[in-house]
């Protein structure tokens, strides 16, 4: 039995801990943005509850920047 479940994060298929939170994910991909937004699954999370929502296989994860470039 694998520890690990396939995810898409934006937009490509990635490996993750099973009982990763969306604040594990941001870690885990070196999200450091201060102003960072993130989706699960199509919908807006707020900060605060980023240590309570865990990932599923199969699920969506988007990391938006809404300072980027211009």
């Amino acid at each position: 039995m694998s520890d690990r479940i396939h995810i898409v994060v934006n937009g490509l298929t990635e490996k993750v801990p099973m009982s990763a939170t969306l604040a594990d994910l941001i870690g885990l991909f070196g999200e450091i943005d201060p102003d960072l937004i993130v989706e699960h699954n199509g919908r807006f999370i707020f900060p605060q509850d980023y240590d309570i929502i865990r990932v599923a296989a199969h699920d969506r994860v988007e990391f938006i920047h809404p300072n980027f470039g211009g």
